[in-house]
Order: C-alpha cells, then sequence, then structure tokens
C-alpha cells in the first residue's frame, strides 16, 4: 500500500515517470535522468519510494547483484494511499 513521501521524493518521481511511464529502469538510467552523483542520495530516494511502495523492485535476470525499478503509476499511488489513510 502506498504511502505519502516527502516533496523532494515526489519531485525526482515525477521525473522518472515523464520519462520511463511505467517501464523498467536501471540504476544508471535513474542516476543519468536524474543528475544526481551520490550513491547515498540515490539510495536514500530509491529506499523512500520502496517504503512508501511507490516502486517495485525487480532482480536483473542476467546479473542478481543488480536491480531493475518500475514506478507504480500515479493513479494506483493515489487509490492505495486512499486505501491507506
Amino acid at each position: 500500500m502506498a504511502k505519502a513521501t516527502p516533496k523532494w521524493v515526489q519531485v525526482r518521481y515525477a521525473k522518472l515517470w515523464n520519462k520511463y511511464n511505467g517501464k523498467e529502469i536501471a540504476y544508471s538510467d535513474i542516476v543519468k535522468i536524474l543528475k544526481i552523483d551520490g550513491k547515498n542520495t540515490i539510495s536514500v530516494f530509491l529506499n523512500e519510494l520502496r517504503n512508501a511502495g511507490w516502486i517495485i523492485i525487480k532482480l536483473d535476470e542476467k546479473d542478481t547483484r543488480k536491480r531493475n525499478y518500475i514506478l507504480k503509476s500515479p493513479e494506483i499511488v493515489v487509490k492505495e494511499m486512499e486505501m491507506n489513510p
């Protein structure tokens, strides 16, 4: 179930959603789109999304050390937030 997130997370989520629109995203693509160099900043961002239930994390089929990310649609996030007051 989705929960509210801080504004800075929502802004970065929107950038990724506008570019990928629910498609799988590699970590390197997230870094390119958000133009953030700090691994800690990206990790905190992804953890915020995961804890809020806004993202699905999948293991890479070729290399299980890597992860691929799928953003839930804004409509699903809002619907889940309404169901989880």
